[in-house]
């Protein structure tokens, strides 16, 4: 199993943290690799000059030095499974689209992510070349490399200072919804085509996929710095027009939903929908032709007890349940008890899926949608996003 971390493509990017031990999956029989790859400019700076998605390229490198190597760590290169959570999850269902990759895995598991997120080579060589004029340099990957490190670091967090608090359409394009600057990009050669355009025509089918998300992604970023409390009812309705959703409707629905809910509730919860739930659900449902290798969909719905019990199921939480390494570093997140019987149940199905393809519940069909709810009592449940698959449907 070969874990690819996240971080929003701009932070982290490394396999270094105490979460991601893979001493519970080798105590199971299973070789774990973390790796590391460039994130920001370093990974993801385009400049129309022929490069691109060199972090991407460090994860194919990472895989084929996987394939060459695994076996003299007692791994079987016919066997890989890739999985990653956010920024790594959107990573693998791009690789699922990548022809460099094809032969390098066999399974993916895409936690929190799907495959709808990259830029157009218009809006990537944009952010390229203002990062350039930030830095005082010409927009050439030679220039930018020739200037001090510091200098590129100060640059990428101008940009994102500049995406914050002047956010104009015309510029940042579809980075303006995914708030990410330095994600994929389209650009013809290492990625030939939307990822998820292409996965829809066919790409990886041959490769099972395990693809979820957790109820209330959107809380880890809202509920600790009380941004939560502020969200106007006005910043919530602009939320739903800028997804393409009708206003009224859609608050109406997402009040039934959540009874009692404050703007701010509602708005994380149609955040965590548009960016993280219905992609993943999105990916689940292309795959879900006779002909394609098995999809398994989970949801992890255990809310943390931290902050008065209002984080919720939040965004990485289900990290240290699927490595099994609650305690390490886990408190400030999941409290001083998080069960350790979930952690069993998660990693147990991590390590069944990477070993052959059946994590223990159905496959993913039109029909039944069926779904894992990871929770304190776990269980396979029948479409569990109903109503808002059906609100969002065209539209997301």
């Amino acid at each position: 199993m070969v874990w690819i971390s996240g971080g929003l493509f701009e932070y982290h990017g490394t396999g270094a943290c105490p979460w991601y031990d893979g001493a519970a999956f080798a105590r199971d029989g299973v070789v774990c690799v973390t790796i590391s790859y460039r994130v920001g400019a370093e990974g993801f700076l385009y400049l129309g000059d022929g490069l691109a998605n060199l972090g991407l390229l460090d994860q194919v490198a990472a895989l084929a030095w996987v394939r060459d190597n695994i076996a003299a760590f007692g791994g079987d290169p016919a066997q890989v499974t890739v999985f990653g959570e956010s920024a790594g999850a959107l990573s693998i269902a791009t690789l699922l689209a990548m022809p460099r990759a094809d032969g390098l895995f066999r399974r993916a598991v895409v936690e929190s992510g799907g495959a709808q997120h990259v830029s157009s080579a218009a809006t990537a060589e944009r952010v390229g070349r203002r990062l350039a004029e930030k830095m005082g340099v010409a927009p050439t990957r030679a220039a930018i490399a020739a200037a001090p490190l510091d200098s590129m670091l100060a640059a990428q967090a101008a940009l994102r200072e500049e995406l914050t608090t002047r956010p104009d359409p015309a510029f940042w394009g579809e980075v303006l919804l995914t708030n990410l600057p330095w994600q994929p990009v389209v650009d013809g050669d290492v990625l030939p085509g939307h990822p998820f355009e292409r996965i829809r025509a066919g790409a990886g089918a041959g490769i099972e996929l395990l693809v979820g998300s957790n109820t209330e992604e959107t809380r880890l970023f809202f509920v600790p710095g009380g941004i939560i409390d502020t969200i106007t009812p006005a910043a919530l309705a602009g939320l739903v027009a800028a997804y393409g959703l009708e206003v009224e409707p859609t608050l109406a629905t997402y009040r039934d939903l959540h009874p009692g809910a404050s703007p701010g509730d509602l708005f994380s919860a149609i955040q965590t929908d548009w960016y993280w739930r219905l992609p993943a659900l999105r990916l689940a449902e292309v795959r879900a032709s006779p002909g394609a290798a098995p999809t398994h969909v989970y949801e992890f719905a255990w809310r943390s007890p931290q902050y008065g019990g209002r984080l919720g199921a939040g965004h990485s939480l289900e990290i240290p349940f699927v490595f099994d390494t609650l305690g390490r570093q886990t408190r400030a997140t999941h409290g001083e008890a998080p069960p350790q019987r979930l952690a069993d149940a998660m990693h147990k199905a991590w390590v069944a899926f990477a070993t052959t393809g059946d994590p223990g519940w159905p496959r993913y069909d039109l029909d039944r949608r069926a779904a894992m709810h990871f929770d304190t009592a776990s269980r396979p449940i029948e479409d569990p996003l109903g109503k808002e698959r059906l609100l969002w449907q065209g539209v997301r």
